[in-house]
């Protein structure tokens, strides 16, 4: 037996053993040496100072969420709510900061105070009141984004300028995000390393109840290990709105999934008992290179999130080869073996990406010009339109047209954005998620020397080259004035408004109030958001239809909404009840022709992209372009719909 064991830790021998000693005993290392390597190679642009630094920036707010996770997950357990936790600790401070009036200095600890608070009633929920961890986080993360909406009334809120420095950068080309990243993975590594917190996590992780009967006050210690996830949390969300220089309602949706897979990436059990800092690091950074790298080689915006689910799946999985094969660092290697490996893994990267660099070198791109297009979503048949519109018209003009997605996260825009500008694109196309958001971003582009177009939605306090967009007040006036002159001034109607904190919902909402100042015998029974999706449409009216039997007409801040609300209504819809939408859609069209949907405001969507691309060329080669093009705005009808074209 002894022999066994001796040859299943050392019998490999040699230069091959020990290679595949080094890879399987570092699988998420492995996976990210290999990802830098093949970017490299596929891409001319990946390997330069400001991407790499912008690689960094975008993989900050992640780790940091996920040093926070780490905790949880080493004690066997689970966090949701991080993600919420962080937008509404950014609420805290940025509302403390301005509307209250408080003290910078005293709204930023509100603001880690915020965190602690929702990491403790986590912990106490977990420990005391023996709710599953999975449940009570998923609870937080309700309760959490809840209290962020009522705060901000869905509107972003300003960040005091003294804490939006923290997404600036030092001499100019330091970015200060990487540097919080650092000193809070230094903070999570002494925590896991060198404290006797840290030394519970892993007892707890490995085994709760010899943990409880070794002496250790397992409640006790829960509660801590929470409240220090709320921590990083809170830090996470005042460097993520400090890159938007705003509290978003948005934020961070969604990034407790990042952490999450973050920390698994990098070789923790979620079963307990194992992970550290460094390899929640190297997960998160896997994650960014992966984003960073296909936003540059131009891969679908949908075929972006497959990629990335097969990768964290392979390295996922790389570990679990590892952990099969029980390969067990050789005693006495410690923490100087590590940093051993980690250094050889710089060394090797370092030779493999200078060859592959070569594959670049005298290549020209200057023949064809290239843009990128940032789209707020593609989610929604009205922003697919404006992308249609744009690609079409790129092709015709020859222009080289990369197309990106937000997914409605202002975040990940203002990543987008920045690869845009350090790959030197000629020009930039942006659809902002927000309008304030998208400033820093669109800032750097500028100074980058790369013209900035905007479609559909303004940017603030940013200089573009010019604004092709529609009028969403003035389209929403002419909804609110549709829907009153079909009921004769009088009448109950429902609103469905927009995704809370978007200005397009923001605008189009201040239209329909504006257009029923005029008509006073209209009552407005109920507006709820539904968030610009046709299935919230439904589950939305449908609910207010419960309250609300005898509503007598219905308008919503999109298309999809109001075809959602005509499926609610049922026979209702465009006999008893008429129902008035917003872009003018294919499916919109539709229904105006068969009769279910009254009208719709079209915007001519395709139009938008094709001028956007128009000006973008003309801003590109130097030529005057108009500071806004205005395409107009169109309630089309039943009578009026067969000769309108989207």
């Amino acid at each position: 037996m002894a022999t066994d064991t001796l040859k299943s830790t050392t019998g490999a021998g040699g230069a091959s053993g020990g290679l595949r000693r080094l890879l399987l005993d570092n699988g998420a290392l492995t996976a990210l040496i290999v990802l830098v390597v093949a970017m490299s190679a596929l891409s001319g642009d990946f390997l330069t100072t400001d991407n790499l630094l912008n690689v960094g920036i975008q993989a900050a707010v992640t780790a940091i969420l996920a040093f926070g996770v780490t905790f949880v997950i080493v004690s066997a357990g689970i966090d949701l709510s991080v993600g919420s936790v962080a937008a509404l600790s950014a609420t805290v401070l940025a509302w403390s900061a301005t509307s209250a009036g408080v003290p910078v200095f005293l709204a930023v600890l509100l603001a880690i105070a915020t965190g602690i608070a929702c990491g403790l009633v986590n912990g106490i929920l977990i420990s005391y009141g023996k709710l599953p961890p999975f449940i009570a986080t998923l609870a937080m993360l309700s309760v959490a984004r809840g209290l962020l909406l009522v705060i901000s009334e869905g509107s972003p809120i300003a960040f005091p300028d003294s804490v939006s420095r923290l997404g600036d950068t030092l001499g100019g080309w330091l970015p200060v995000p990487l540097l919080v990243m650092v000193v809070m993975g230094l903070i999570a590594a002494f925590v896991l390393g060198r404290t006797y917190i840290g030394r519970s996590m892993y007892a707890i992780g490995g085994n709760e109840e010899a943990a409880r009967l070794s002496g250790l006050r397992v409640k006790r210690q829960k509660l801590a290990i929470y409240a220090f996830s709320g921590v990083f949390a809170a830090v996470a969300g005042v460097v993520l709105a400090a890159r938007l220089a705003s509290a978003q309602p948005q934020a961070a949706d969604g990034y407790e999934l990042d952490a999450i897979a973050a920390v698994v990436i990098g070789g923790a059990s979620l079963a307990g008992g194992t992970g550290k800092a460094s390899g929640t690091l190297i997960g998160a950074l896997i994650l960014a290179v992966l984003r960073n790298g296909l936003n540059l080689l131009n891969v679908s915006a949908f075929w972006q999130q497959v990629v990335i689910g097969v990768v964290i799946a392979l390295a996922v999985l790389l570990d679990t080869a590892r952990r099969k094969a029980e390969v067990t660092p050789v005693a006495g290697g410690g923490k100087g073996k590590q940093a051993t490996t980690y250094a050889l893994a710089a060394v090797v990267t370092v030779a493999i990406v200078g060859a592959t660099s070569f594959l670049h070198n005298g290549s020209s791109s200057a023949s064809t010009p290239k843009m990128g297009l940032s789209l707020s979503t593609l989610n929604n048949p009205f922003f697919v339109q404006i992308r249609a519109g744009a690609q079409a018209e790129a092709e015709k003009l020859g222009v080289d047209l990369t197309v990106t997605d937000a997914q409605n996260d202002a975040s990940q825009q203002a990543n987008q954005l920045q690869n845009f500008t350090s790959s030197g694109l000629g020009a930039i196309i942006v659809n902002p998620v927000d309008s304030d958001a998208a400033s820093n971003s669109v800032k750097a582009a500028d100074q980058a020397k790369i013209p900035v177009i905007a479609v559909d939605r303004v940017v603030n306090d940013a200089r573009t080259a010019t604004l092709v967009a529609s009028d969403n007040v003035a389209g929403g006036e002419l909804a609110a004035k549709t829907i009153a002159d079909k009921l004769g001034g009088k009448g109950k109607v429902v609103i469905l408004q927009g995704q809370a904190g978007t200005s397009a919902a923001r605008e189009r909402a201040q239209g329909f109030a504006n257009g029923l100042k005029d008509y006073p015998g209209i009552r407005v029974v109920a507006q709820q958001p539904a968030d610009f999706d046709r299935t919230k449409g439904l589950d939305v009216m449908s609910n207010l239809l419960q309250a609300h039997p005898d509503v007598q007409g219905v308008i919503a801040a999109n298309d999809e909404m109001a075809l959602g609300a005509i499926k609610a209504l049922g026979s209702k819809a465009g006999k008893s009840v008429p129902v008035v939408g917003f872009d003018g859609t294919p499916d919109g069209l539709k229904a105006v022709e068969g009769g279910t949907l009254y009208a719709s405001v079209a915007q001519q969507p395709s139009e938008l992209g094709k001028i956007a691309v128009d000006n973008a060329l003309k801003a590109l080669q130097g030529k005057k372009v108009e500071e806004t093009v205005k395409v107009p705005v169109k309630v089309v009808t039943k009578e009026n719909v067969a000769g309108f074209s989207g």
